[in-house]
């Protein structure tokens, strides 16, 4: 599975891009710093999945997942925020994204969103 990793902290990408080298089949096919790159380097690198964050300059994460959504109706989103809460979640349900998760939470869960997604399920915690 070709992943796009979206996120404006670097720190951040390599974090994410270092737990989804621990599974096997999961390849980062690139990244991107802002909303806008992420459109761009979506069309471009055709990833099976994108992980997005939320805030972010230029263009932000909800924008993107709209913009993506009108050009590549079919790649799964996976929204991965700072943020929290239900009106979050049910924002991100509503653009249509696959699932949610918020970055203080444990990398096993990460990587149990991204295998949902992959099995194109849903992943969206209770919260």
């Amino acid at each position: 599975m070709r992943i796009l990793i979206v996120d404006d902290h670097e720190a951040v990408r390599k974090g994410v891009r270092a737990i989804l080298r621990s599974r096997p089949g999961l390849e980062v096919c690139g990244e991107a710093i802002n909303g806008e790159d992420a459109v761009a380097k979506a069309q471009e690198l055709k990833p099976d999945l994108i992980i997005l964050d939320i805030t972010m300059p230029v263009l932000d994460g909800f924008g993107a997942a709209k913009e993506t959504r009108n050009r590549m109706s079919d790649v799964p989103i996976l929204f991965y925020s700072m943020n929290d809460g239900r009106a979050l979640m049910e924002s991100a349900k509503a653009i249509g994204a696959n699932g949610f998760v918020t970055k203080s939470e444990p990398a096993a869960v990460l990587l149990k969103a991204v295998g949902a997604l992959s099995k194109k399920q849903t992943f969206f915690p209770a919260l």
